[in-house]
């Protein structure tokens, strides 16, 4: 379902236009089967869309988020979450957060997530970020890779406590 209105960008990959564009609510359902398609959102995501309908609200109306999906011509082929942080450190800087990120496993090596990337860093830089993080869990090497050829540096070790 391709939402033109809230497109922000647009590539043609293997003769197939592909478009980047804003979430709107109707798109849940399918951001939710994306997240637990996943090994890991296997566990902890799917069911109750009520919850996630909670967040995509709040999601939605907060101008320091931005979810974001990428439409093929037949379905939503991806999801991304940006989150815009300002912050004392780094001289006041602001960062991007890149978050729940994935692409359809039929979608998957055709340079849709490189794609997706390129343009979140873009926005990032057009919204005057001086740095662009992510987290991903350590079980995922294949995730890894991919960023590691994108330029990014596992710099950090993180820390989460579940509430």
């Amino acid at each position: 379902m391709l939402h033109l209105v809230n497109a922000l960008a647009s590539w043609t990959i293997e003769s197939r236009t592909v478009t980047l564009r804003r979430a709107v609510v109707a798109d849940v359902p399918v951001i939710v089967e994306l997240l637990a398609a996943d090994q890991l959102g296997a566990a902890r995501d799917g069911g109750d869309l009520a919850v996630y309908y909670r967040a995509f609200e709040a999601i939605d109306a907060d101008p320091a988020q931005l979810l974001v999906v990428l439409d093929s011509p037949d379905a939503v082929v991806g999801t991304m979450q940006l989150t815009f942080i300002p912050g004392m450190a780094r001289r006041g800087g602001l960062r991007a957060q890149i978050e729940a990120v994935r692409v359809h496993e039929a979608g998957r090596s055709q340079g849709l997530g490189g794609r997706m990337f390129d343009w979140a860093i873009a926005e990032a830089r057009r919204r005057g970020c001086s740095l662009v993080q992510l987290t991903t869990d350590k079980s995922r090497a294949d995730a890894h890779r991919f960023y590691d050829r994108l330029g990014f540096v596992a710099s950090h070790e993180g820390f989460k406590l579940h509430l």
